[in-house]
């Protein structure tokens, strides 16, 4: 096969042609050039959010778990109470990275098969008055599920609680506007819906607590405020940063924005969404989540039924056919995830079903149907 490996996967993802080529040239660090692109990519970022009047975007380098380490140690004072929405695995590592930087901690747990409950979180931040943020993972990709963002954000308006959002998985595919929703701080990363390679994140953060945030951080280089001040002061990073990622960001921003932006960007997404459920249902896979709580990002199947099923030879069989699936996240069930995001469309969503059901037939498997529960 001369062509990469498809990622269904909800990140690192398929990126174009023109992205990867971004990527040939060498940038000086300090450069006036370098400089003006990420000059670009945050002016871009902000656009994308509506957010130029009310935030500003810090970038990061590393992976996005840097970024909301980062934007909760910068956000969160060192006597707060951030009070962690849970319905997946993403939700504990943000619990459990709060907890690790020295901040109070506590998890409010919600079916992993569910919304989170925005009636529940106002009951529970009336009658704890020590709770000072609120975080939540916007699209939990453990399963797959939407989280109500905008309900989420008015409670915590309301209750007068910061509100850290985690919206990795969902950033530039799902509308965020920051005009109508308020949070402190939201965090996303390059090499997600924005069709860029991983080794970046971003965090926007409100511009009425930013100067609240001076000395929160017990980290030098995971400071998103030092990193504001000497970013508006310099043009520069403080730190090397990657610029690789950067650039080929850059490049990914231009096609999101020849492609339509957010709106164009959803609506391809659902498309290979509704290929694959559809496709996926006649070989009798079943998926895990129901439809109305489903984000278009990435779809947790039940493992099928028959005996004969075991994860890593269905995955070898599909990676030998050219597609990389993903494990499943979830603690109770058998189940594998399949990503709906990246630049392809529903043609290489086809291909990899049927390279799905090549693999079934590998292994001696009719059919994809789950146990009956």
């Amino acid at each position: 096969m001369d062509r990469d490996k498809i990622l269904l996967t909800p990140g690192p993802l398929t990126t174009t042609l023109r992205t990867k080529l971004a990527m040939l040239r060498d940038w000086g660090s300090w450069d006036a050039d370098f400089n003006a692109v990420t000059a670009s990519v945050r002016k871009s970022l902000l656009a994308i959010v509506h957010g130029a009047e009310s935030h500003v975007v810090v970038p990061l380098q590393g992976s996005g778990t840097f970024s909301v380490e980062a934007a909760i140690a910068t956000v969160v004072p060192r006597d707060g109470h951030v009070l962690v929405l849970d319905n997946g695995a993403y939700c504990k590592r943000a619990a459990r990275l709060t907890t690790l930087m020295g901040r109070r901690c506590t998890l409010m747990p919600f079916d992993e098969a569910q919304p989170v409950s925005a009636g529940d979180l106002e009951h529970t931040l009336r009658g704890d008055a020590s709770i000072s943020h609120v975080v939540l993972i916007h699209c939990e990709t453990g399963a797959g599920v939407l989280n109500p963002l905008q309900a989420v954000a008015d409670v915590c308006a309301r209750n007068g609680k910061g509100l850290i959002v985690d919206a990795m998985s969902s950033f530039g595919a799902l509308e965020i506007d920051a005009r109508k929703t308020r949070f402190d701080a939201l965090v996303a990363a390059s090499g997600k819906c924005l069709e860029g390679v991983p080794g970046m994140g971003f965090v926007f953060i409100r511009k009425a607590i930013l100067d609240g945030c001076a000395g929160n951080s017990q980290s030098l280089a995971m400071d998103l405020h030092d990193q504001y001040l000497y970013m508006e002061k310099t043009t520069q990073w403080r730190f090397t940063p990657p610029t690789h990622v950067v650039v080929a960001l850059h490049e990914a921003i231009a096609q999101f924005e020849e492609e339509g932006g957010q709106p164009a960007r959803l609506a391809r997404y659902t498309r290979n969404y509704e290929t694959l459920v559809a496709a996926m249902a006649a070989l009798g896979f079943k998926p895990f989540l129901d439809p109305a709580v489903q984000a278009p990002i990435i779809v947790t199947f039940h493992a099928p039924a028959d005996a004969r099923y075991d994860f890593k030879t269905f995955y070898a069989a599909a990676r030998r056919r050219g597609f990389l699936l993903y494990p499943g996240k979830l603690t109770t069930l058998e189940t594998f995830r399949v990503g709906c995001i990246g630049a392809i469309g529903p043609t290489e969503i086809e291909q990899a079903v049927h390279a799905v059901a090549l693999a079934l037939q590998d292994m001696g498997i009719a059919s994809g149907a789950p146990a009956r529960s």
